[in-house]
């Protein structure tokens, strides 16, 4: 499979123009499943919170190719020895990286494909791929799962200062225009260098690193976990369970033939055929929010009202806190609806709900982030760092929520 390679350049808001360095690379992002990116929203239903939130996991991924471009130039520029076959393996592993995607991003995980991560169908995407491309994917594959010897390789696509944070952070920030999130990706990578095997950062880029933790911390709360923007997430995901349950009992419900075959059936990871990959491939944002077009007009109340609260952004309320929200308020509110709506325990549930969002900037056990001193000696950056505080950033924050409707 040759396409000739005419688009050699994107132009990128965020980093002006964006090269593709190979036949191979152009080749993927010709591929259909690639292709399909373009109709994922990076975001989610973010834009109804930040309405410039609207771009997508295509652009996200040729992003994240352009920073490890970047950061293989630096890392051999400091004698660090990546081959031409290892440094195309980075390059289609972190394009690839989140080719497993759904529509909507993370707000359908685990809704349309039971129980699997987009990781996983990722890894399902770049295999089949593979088999396309004869075989060229393989050093990809064994990064993406983290299995190639050179370690330093496989933290560059997937640790806690990869090429896909430095993308995310920058590009969500921009597209919000949430300032806090905007990190300096490049510096970043001029500061990262190998030693012992790890990818680490010199001691001089502890203030780039100091800034991209708390940065990912503000963005999580402002914008990832953003009350308006949970809310909107859990409507969609209740949608698409209501949509389910009334074709599982014989409603036949109007959609497009892709979003009907995995509404009707139960698909988990073992039945990703290649017929089943080819379908998955298929679907994208366009589904869902032409289904829920057309759900606002079915008689079923639950289905009706939730498909009008996303397509007019009449949400729920929400309340956030730090400590577990009163049981007796929610029963209040669940009773008061039910009873004005004559629904069923059931059915009032997909209204009146709780439930909690957690978050930690820094997971220090886990593929810590390594600083190399100027005396050789490695250490954790919280250790490096006279800012961070290692309680603060490394503790996992937990926030209660609950929803039901207004008044």
């Amino acid at each position: 499979m040759i396409i000739s390679n005419k688009l050699k350049i994107f132009n990128d808001p965020i980093y002006g123009f964006i090269g593709i360095p190979s036949t191979l690379i152009f080749n993927i992002i010709a591929h259909p499943y690639f292709q399909r990116l373009r109709r994922i929203s990076q975001t989610g239903l973010t834009y109804l919170v930040y309405p410039g939130a609207q771009h997508t996991r295509f652009q996200h991924a040729v992003g994240c190719m352009h920073l490890m471009q970047q950061a293989v130039q630096i890392l051999r520029l400091k004698g660090v020895e990546i081959s031409p076959k290892e440094e195309e393996g980075l390059l289609c592993a972190i394009l690839l990286h989140d080719i497993g995607h759904g529509p909507f991003s993370h707000a359908m995980e685990h809704t349309i494909v039971e129980g699997v991560d987009h990781e996983a169908i990722s890894l399902v995407f770049m295999q089949q791929l593979n088999k396309e491309f004869n075989g060229a994917l393989e050093t990809a594959i064994a990064i993406f799962k983290k299995q190639y010897p050179k370690k330093f390789l496989n933290d560059l696509v997937s640790s806690q200062l990869d090429m896909d944070r430095l993308d995310y952070l920058k590009r969500d920030s921009f597209y919000t225009g949430v300032a806090e999130g905007n990190i300096n990706a490049e510096r970043l990578i001029t500061m990262l260098n190998v030693a012992e095997g790890d990818l680490v950062v010199e001691e001089k880029g502890i203030y780039s690193v100091e800034k991209f933790l708390m940065a990912r911390r503000f963005m999580y709360w402002q914008v990832y976990l953003h009350k308006t923007g949970l809310v909107a997430e859990q409507l969609l995901i209740k949608t698409l369970h209501r949509a389910k349950s009334l074709i599982s009992k014989g409603c036949d419900l109007p959609c497009s033939s892709i979003l009907s075959f995995f509404m009707k059936n139960k698909i988990e990871l073992k039945d990703f055929t290649s017929d089943v990959i080819a379908k998955f491939a298929e679907l994208d944002d366009v589904d869902i929010m032409a289904a829920i077009k057309e759900w606002q007009y079915q008689d079923d109340f639950v289905l009706s009202t939730l498909s009008k609260m996303i397509l007019h952004r009449d949400l729920l309320h929400i309340k956030v806190k730090k400590k577990p929200i009163s049981v007796i308020k929610l029963k209040k509110e669940f009773a008061t609806f039910k009873e004005k709506h004559s629904l069923s325990d059931e059915e009032t549930a997909y209204f009146v709900f709780s439930g909690e969002i957690k978050n930690t900037a820094y997971v220090q056990n886990t593929q810590p982030i390594k600083v190399l001193r100027e005396n050789g000696k490695i250490t954790d950056v919280l250790k490096a760092s006279d800012q961070l505080n290692s309680k603060t950033l490394s503790k996992t924050v937990t926030k209660y929520y609950a929803c039901y409707p207004k008044v």
